[in-house]
């Protein structure tokens, strides 16, 4: 039996302006999904979703990771088993989590021999497969951790303050969000296209914030980042709701993470304010979840 894990991620800054080329920097958070395998005589797949065969609704993209590596092992039989701290659909990167580390399981069990590079990029094929469009940032820094700048794929130095994700609980569409943005661009390029240049920028700027650990100043640029992303329609009450409780509590600074329209904010606190943050974005009507940084992608956990 072997178990393997991948982290969530969160964006400090770039999401939508990624998608037209520009800089974004994006983080893995200690949220890890797990997947436990094993040799069956079918296959079986187990989540909080329910039990399943292959089931393209229920399971899609391990569905999708076992055919795909059945092009090039003879998987007969194969129980999956999985556990996730990451929150569903909320611009978090469960999606990517449970692809690459149900790849990196596999390749244990059937010593494939597949470089992380090469999990990276099945899982980002595999998201493109079940979503129709995907960014390859997710697979990747699930799967290499750490602070990465794209999409040069540049590490950067950990982030080493406090996290806090305040959760919606309410379910946006990546593909629905991104098209309505492009809708924006064609109709006001002239005035779209800036504002995503700019969001861009902050990225650029934010890479010599995090390698000074300026997290005041990260604060700021996330604050602005948000405000950018509420002008090309991606924010919801709920979402600025949450940012502002953040905010208000002590929080350096506060914004969306991921598509938008729901899922989650992310907000850079010091420890002293941490249970502050936290309890004003519950009070606000989110749900908080306190965690940090992470250097580790994919790891083995038993083997």
């Amino acid at each position: 039996m072997i178990t393997c894990s991948a982290p969530g991620k969160i964006y400090l800054f770039g999401e939508h302006a990624v998608v037209y080329g520009e800089n974004a920097i994006c983080c893995a958070v200690d949220l890890r999904t797990r997947v436990q395998v094993k040799i069956d005589e079918t296959v079986n797949i187990e989540s909080v979703l329910g039990k399943t065969g292959i089931d393209f609704e229920i399971h899609p993209y391990v569905s999708a990771v076992i055919e795909r590596m059945r092009e090039f092992i003879p998987i007969k039989g194969v129980s999956i088993k999985i556990n996730s701290d990451i929150p569903v659909g909320s611009g978090v990167g469960s999606s990517a989590a449970v692809t690459v580390a149900t790849i990196a399981a596999l390749n244990t069990l059937f010593n494939c021999k597949m470089t992380l590079e090469e999990i990276a990029k099945l899982g980002h094929e595999v998201e493109v497969q079940i979503q129709g469009a995907a960014s390859p940032t997710d697979t990747y820094v699930s799967t290499m951790g750490g602070v990465v700048l794209i999409p040069q794929k540049k590490k950067l130095k950990r982030i080493d303050c406090e996290i806090v994700i305040g959760n919606t609980n309410m379910l946006s569409s990546t593909k629905e969000l991104v098209a309505n943005v492009a809708k924006l661009q064609n109709s006001y390029p002239q005035i779209i296209g800036p504002v995503l240049s700019v969001i861009g920028s902050i990225s650029k700027i934010g890479e010599e914030l995090v390698i000074n650990s300026d997290y005041a100043s990260i604060g700021n640029l996330m604050n602005i980042n948000h405000g950018l992303l509420d002008s090309v329609g991606v924010s919801s009450i709920e979402l600025s709701s949450l940012v502002y409780a953040a905010r208000n509590s002590g929080a350096f600074g506060a914004k969306i993470t991921g598509a938008g329209g729901g899922g989650c904010i992310v907000a850079f606190v010091d420890r002293m304010q941490v249970d502050n943050v936290a309890y004003a974005i519950n009070a606000a009507g989110g749900s908080s979840i306190i965690t940090n940084a992470t250097e580790h992608g994919i790891m083995v956990e038993s083997n």
